[in-house]
């Protein structure tokens, strides 16, 4: 978001790190104080479930992976697209579009807002970054990170490696952030740089 053609509040705080990072518990620690999150992970739920705008698509362009209820099986759709790019690329250019749109209708609805904190995985993999003022980076080292995530229910070597190869590395996001904070150093540290770095955020005015 440039100062030229978008007004300075609401600032918007990129807020991304690779899977097992502790991105969604940095963003609760956001609306823990009052700031609004958009999670695009819970969008893509939603956007998933029966009834969902997604739904339909997703079932039409990779037969057998919707429930009987309508929504998206997501062990199957999972499957459908592992280690195939070219379907994966069908996936996104689906979904992105659809969660992009829910994340203008959140900043529409929270203009008045100081800040707000858009929660986007591939943040830099899709050019969200572009609407950001600022950007954090959580971040962990790998051993902790493969721990976390291989504790996940389902969660497989190969499940792990492939969403791994489609997010950018953990070194190149950190070059590329406003602000990092090192998860492993414990919940206090993260509180406490989370609070950093609402308050310095603040100080910028509108």
């Amino acid at each position: 978001m440039s100062a030229t053609d978008q007004p300075r509040h609401p600032l918007v705080l990129g807020l991304t790190g690779s899977i097992g990072m502790g991105k969604s518990a940095t963003a609760a620690m956001f609306a823990a104080r009052g700031v609004p999150v958009h999670d695009s992970d819970a969008a893509v739920h939603a956007l998933y479930g029966p009834g969902g705008a997604a739904a339909r698509a997703i079932g039409a362009a990779f037969p057998g992976t919707l429930t009987p209820e309508g929504g998206v099986d997501r062990p199957a759709l999972r499957a459908a697209v592992l280690g195939d790019s070219e379907k994966l690329a069908r996936l996104e250019a689906i979904v992105h579009p659809l969660v992009q749109a829910e994340s203008r209708a959140f900043l529409a609805r929270n203009a008045g807002a100081p800040l707000v904190v858009l929660d986007i995985p591939l943040l830099f993999e899709t050019g969200a970054d572009a609407r950001c003022d600022a950007v954090l980076v959580v971040t962990a080292p790998p051993e902790i990170q493969r721990a976390r995530v291989l504790a996940r229910p389902g969660m497989t070597e190969d499940a792990f490696a492939a969403i791994r190869a489609k997010q950018m590395p953990d070194a190149e996001k950190r070059a590329r952030a406003s602000y990092v904070i090192d998860t492993s150093r414990g919940f206090e540290h993260a509180e406490a740089e989370v609070e950093r770095i609402v308050e310095e955020l603040a100080r910028r005015g509108p």
